[in-house]
This record gives structure tokens, C-alpha cells and sequence, in this order.
């Protein structure tokens, strides 16, 4: 999908990882943005999701968490869970992404996610992520599309089959919370621990590994997302035909939307949104959810 404006130009592209990987990767993407002298960057935000791996070459990439100040970008940035928006600024250039549900990170990362919750770091500097150096360094020297995306497909089919042990010890918890937190009947952590049959002790211990927050602010994350989608896929609507059916009433979510967004929905909804509403339609077409958050785990092995 690309979408040009009077300025800047952006073409996105998602693609599905193979059936098995469902589980683990929510999808591989494509961003390529194309600046002019008027407007020499995109800006936008993120919304909260899973961590993601970036591979980027841009002249400009600066991003912040939060209320942090904008930063440079490393050329392999990986962002861990975020409950946080993203600024970020982005000139001419490309960037490659793979998206991690979380039973992907615990099969792959030793370290928790909560270490890196709302925050990202250099990956070539951090040896947590030395199985994806030798990707990066082959996404540098590849401008073709369907070149990289070989890449990075037959890499991911080499680090997930040397997780074995790890991916069957941790798969089918995680995929059972996952699937929990993105039914939107499901309200209370006591009811999550009931449908995944863990202690809730034993759940949040699990979440922090491998979702990177507790379980309490993950159903009111996911309560969020849900709204933002529809808001999202239908800028026309108002807030309160977007709200999720948890909300009891406009205050509760505007609330929450300080809480994950930083701002109110009304200041959210003026800004310029060049990417992230193009990026929700697209991903909306291949993947059937326009947010990371709300991948459902597929039947993966």
C-alpha cells in the first residue's frame, strides 16, 4: 500500500511468515518513505504493541518512548513491548521489521521482555540478539525486495528450528494467554488465570517473560487497542462508537488513552497520521487486525 501526500511519499508492504511461525511472528514488513525539501521527514506515533525487530537505512531515524527526548535510531534498533506511544522521525529511506508475539521472544530471547518494556536498544550491541547479527548485517547490502524478504524468511526458519527445547517448554502457556487476552469478554486477571489454569502469581511471572508487563495492565492495553482500531480503520467516527464494550463510560477511556498515548483522544485524533493510518489498513488487508496487539497466536507447531 503506498500513500503519497503533497510531501513525503510511504510504501508499505506486509507479509505473512509461513504457517508455523504464526504462533511467533505476526508478520515481516516493508516500509520504503520518500521525502522532499519541504518536508524532509515523516513524523507519527506508535501505538503500544509486541516487540519488534527493525533493520533500518534512513539519512534520518530518531524515535522516543514516552515522554523521552527524540534519540537516533541504530541501523538494527529492537523495541521491546511497549505500553508507551513512540514518536518517531523518519527521512528518505527503507526499514525492515519482524514483529514478535511474545511466545516468539521466549523462544528466541533468553533475557525477559520486561527488561526491554517501552524501550529499545541497539541490537548489534546487545549479544541478547547476536542470533539475528549475521540478518542484519545481510539487510544492509540487499536493496531488492523480494531478495530480503527471502532473507529474512529462510533466516527465521533457521533461529526457530534451533529453539526447539525452549519453544515446546514455553509455546503452549503463552499461546493460551495470548489467545485469552485478545477475546474481548475477558475482564479481570482472576478470570485469565482461571482460563489458562496458572496461579496468579505464576501468570504474572510468565507475562513479565514473556509479554514484558503484568498481567493487569496487558487486559487494559488490550481493552485500549481494541478502540484505537476501530478509530483507526474508520477515522470518521467518534470515540465513543469506537469504545470497547469494557469501557463504562468516556472518562474510563480517556483515561486510558492518557495512560498508552500520552495525550487526549481529541489531540490524537488533529494529528497528521501519514504512516500509522496507512500501516493499520494494510496490515488490516493481509493480516486481519490493523495493530500488532491483536494478533490472535495461529496454530503453529
Amino acid at each position: 500500500m503506498t500513500q503519497s501526500r503533497m510531501g513525503p511519499s510511504i510504501t508499505l508492504r506486509f507479509a505473512m511468515p509461513r504457517a508455523e511461525l504464526r504462533a511467533f511472528v505476526t508478520t515481516y514488513y516493508h516500509v520504503e518513505v520518500r521525502c522532499s525539501e519541504r518536508e524532509p521527514v515523516v513524523e507519527d506515533y506508535l501505538h503500544p504493541e509486541w516487540a519488534n525487530l527493525r533493520f533500518i537505512s534512513a539519512g534520518t531515524c530518531e524515535s522516543a518512548i514516552g515522554g523521552e527526548v527524540l534519540t537516533a535510531v541504530p541501523a538494527f534498533a529492537v523495541t521491546g513491548p511497549t505500553s508507551r506511544p513512540a514518536r518517531f522521525r523518519f527521512g528518505t529511506g527503507r526499514m525492515w521489521g519482524i514483529g514478535l508475539m511474545p511466545a516468539g521472544w521466549a523462544a528466541l530471547i533468553a533475557t525477559p521482555a520486561g527488561d526491554y518494556a517501552d524501550r529499545f536498544v541497539d541490537g548489534l550491541a546487545d549479544r541478547a540478539f547476536a542470533p539475528f547479527h549475521p540478518l542484519a548485517r545481510a539487510l544492509a547490502a540487499s536493496e531488492d525486495y523480494a531478495e530480503s524478504l527471502a532473507l529474512i524468511e529462510a533466516h527465521m526458519e533457521r533461529v526457530f528450528a534451533g529453539s526447539g527445547a525452549s519453544r515446546a517448554r514455553l509455546a503452549g502457556p503463552i499461546r493460551a494467554i495470548s489467545t485469552a487476552l485478545v477475546d474481548p469478554d475477558l475482564a479481570t486477571v482472576a478470570e485469565l488465570a482461571e482460563r489458562v489454569g496458572m496461579n496468579v502469581r505464576s501468570l504474572e511471572r510468565l507475562t513479565r517473560r514473556a509479554f514484558g508487563f503484568p498481567p493487569k495492565l496487558l487486559l487494559r492495553r488490550q481493552r485500549f487497542l481494541r478502540s484505537l482500531a476501530q478509530f483507526m480503520l474508520d477515522p470518521s467516527l467518534k470515540w465513543l462508537d469506537a469504545l470497547d464494550g469494557q469501557y463504562h463510560d468516556q472518562a474510563h477511556f480517556v483515561r486510558d488513552f492518557k495512560r498508552f498515548m500520552g495525550m487526549n483522544p481529541s489531540e490524537y485524533a488533529k494529528l497528521e497520521k501519514p504512516f500509522l493510518v496507512a500501516a493499520a489498513r494494510a496490515r488490516m488487508e493481509i493480516a486481519g487486525e490493523a495493530v500488532q496487539g491483536l494478533h490472535a497466536p495461529e496454530s503453529g507447531s
